[in-house]
């Protein structure tokens, strides 16, 4: 039985084995075709990089003071919808409802004052603790800067003399602007610019520590941080010093090789970091911070060190600072116009002839997941009545004077150009002159950019806008550019910084990120595309300004329209906006008119502007 069942089994197997090898059927007909599918919509059109916008004026407020200092810092308060503005003429801040605001730019943005503000007052002396927790009261000066976070509102102000130690006062802000105070805490000694992190819990302070004018009182600056719990600041204010907080991190040094002043000196001045000052100042007191920006992430932030032509990075965690020189711009691959004795645009590469970028206003942003820093490349040096560094280079050769020789390159330069009416006039540094002694100058070094500069989380140097400004200046503005912000005459910047960068921020627009930077005393308005900061790109010019306006005002008098003085500010309401101190970028969801602005407070003419930003 068991034999037939397997000779079954094979035969059917043999059988389905020689069915599977049988030739393919004839293909049948083709079936009916299916019905088309519903057309998608079309794509969005592409757009063109870098994106055009529009640049507009819809609403200006004017304080009417001029020369003073009537607008300087601005920051925005989402709640009420205002702009705040420090006003130091009459140390006050100004509170501008915005909620108004239209969508269409204003007849005249050289005049126009559709805005206006309420005061809102501090007091001249506050209760404070010291690090015992003791109360004690302090005599304030001047407000410096401002800082909002929700609905917290922080102000620096400085002691009653600058050399003393200032302090930061809180504020609740309600839904029209209007503040309860919370408390008073201590800083440092010049407290200058003050920030809160992006995640609210602390408010770093740049104490700049400047010196009295005869050097016999020159406090350190330092960093003051103040820890915010739910919102409410604590009494007293950690610090972020300038000596036992240096930190280095390369591997190649060890802790005692930085652990006294003149280690730490030493290092930063071999690796670039200009130190200006009376013999027997210390690292701290020659070190002045600026301005400070903080990474996303609140755990980085980064403090601009001014005339010493350098970035701090400070660790909010470890609660220490690296210092980074930025090191120089060489003029001999950029263009620029070094003196003002021909008062024409006209621009030339100088060899052996360098910038200290020396940012004033530095801004943070993310790409990548990284952290880049842009500065604006300002300038400044030590202009005391006991220290001077500021010299012209026809004073190198002055017997009168340093009475030092140019090296052979460098005559022939200085005699090429025109001596003392052209290299001659351009302003540099005397604390760079001749490093190795020898009485000849080989190298110059000159104040500022002229640029604004993009720097990696390690403050390396990305991009830099190179000599743009002063050429699309040139270009718009004729021999109006490099003008002054006292009166309308072209060219009278270019032996000194030309235009000075002053202020930046970055801010975001359909999708792009955008840096917008503002010229100090031409007042132009640059904006570029940084989206990717590798890749950088000009995007637009705009300058508010009317250079037909005849006026002269001098901002170190008492009285700047002094008319005994030969000052006529008559004319200076018609001038538009002089002197740009600071720009805050407010998104689109965040603005009272639903497009993106752009906050300008201008020192010189007291004038606090609105621009709206938008594609075309």
């Amino acid at each position: 039985m068991n034999l037939k069942r397997s000779l079954i089994a094979l035969t059917l197997m043999s059988a389905l084995a020689a069915c599977s090898d049988g030739d393919d059927g004839a293909q049948g007909p083709a079936g009916t075709p299916g019905q088309n599918g519903t057309p998608g919509q079309d794509g969005t059109p592409g757009k063109n990089l870098p994106r055009d916008l529009n640049i507009e004026v819809v609403g200006r407020f004017n304080t009417g003071i001029y020369g003073k200092s009537a607008a300087e810092i601005v920051q925005f308060h989402t709640t009420s919808k205002s702009a705040f503005a420090i006003n130091a003429a009459d140390n006050q801040i100004e509170v501008i409802s915005l909620a108004s605001l239209p969508v269409t730019a204003v007849g005249n943005p050289i005049t126009d004052n559709s805005l206006s503000s309420t005061a809102f007052t501090f007091p001249a002396t506050v209760s404070v603790k010291n690090s015992s927790g003791v109360d004690i009261n302090m005599n304030l000066g001047e407000a410096n800067s401002i800082a909002i976070y929700q609905d917290l509102l922080a102000i620096a102000v400085a002691g009653q003399e600058k050399t003393a130690t200032g302090a930061v006062l809180f504020y609740t802000l309600d839904g029209t602007g209007q503040g309860t105070f919370v408390k008073a805490v201590a800083a440092g000694a010049l407290p200058d610019m003050l920030t809160f992190t992006p995640d609210g819990s602390m408010v770093l302070v740049a104490n700049e520590g400047e010196p009295d004018t005869d050097y016999i009182l020159d406090p350190e600056g330092s960093i003051s941080v103040i820890s915010l719990t739910g919102g409410t600041p604590a009494d007293v204010a950690g610090e972020i010093n300038l000596t036992t907080d240096m930190h280095f991190s390369s591997d190649l040094l060890d802790s005692e090789d930085y652990d006294s002043d003149a280690k730490r000196r030493a290092l930063l001045s071999a690796a670039g970091v200009k130190f200006a000052g009376p013999a027997g100042t210390t690292v701290a007191q020659d070190l002045e911070p600026e301005y400070i920006s903080v990474a996303a992430d609140s755990k980085t932030a980064y403090v601009s060190l001014q005339e010493a032509n350098a970035i701090g990075i400070l660790d909010l965690t470890d609660m220490t600072i690296e210092i980074k020189a930025l090191g120089f711009k060489d003029w001999s691959q950029h263009t620029l116009d070094f003196t003002n004795e021909d008062e024409v645009a006209s621009f030339r590469t100088l060899p052996n002839v360098y910038g200290m970028y020396q940012p004033d206003s530095i801004a943070a942003y993310s790409w990548n997941g990284a952290t880049f820093i842009l500065s604006a490349n300002e300038g400044d040096s030590r202009d005391w009545d006991a220290y001077s560094e500021d010299i012209r280079v026809e004073d190198v050769v002055d017997p009168d004077e340093l009475n030092l020789t140019l090296s052979t390159e460098l005559q022939a330069l200085y005699d090429e150009t025109g001596g003392k009416d052209g290299l001659g006039r351009l302003k540099i540094t005397s604390a760079l002159l001749d490093a190795d002694n020898d009485g000849i100058v080989d190298k110059l070094y000159a104040y500022g950019g002229r640029s604004f500069s993009i720097w990696d989380q390690n403050v390396n140097q990305v991009f830099d806008s190179g000599d743009d400004f002063g050429r699309i200046s040139a270009a718009v503005l004729g021999n109006n550019f490099n003008s002054a912000h006292t009166e309308n005459k072209g060219d009278n910047r270019s032996d000194d910084k030309g235009g000075e960068p002053e202020a930046i921020d970055v801010g975001m627009i359909e999708g792009r990120t955008y840096a917008f930077i503002g010229q100090e005393r031409s007042g132009d308005l640059f904006i570029y595309d940084v989206t990717n900061p590798f890749q950088a790109a000009f995007v637009s010019h705009y300058n508010n300004r009317n250079f037909d306006a005849d006026f002269e005002l001098d901002d170190d008098l008492d009285n700047p329209c002094d008319e005994a003085e030969g000052m006529d500010c008559s004319d200076v309401p018609n001038a538009g906006d002089l002197g740009p101190e600071s720009i805050k970028f407010i998104s689109a969801d965040n603005s009272p008119n639903g497009n993106p602005l752009l906050l300008i407070g201008n020192e010189v003419s007291g004038s606090i502007t609105v621009y709206q930003v938008t594609e075309k």
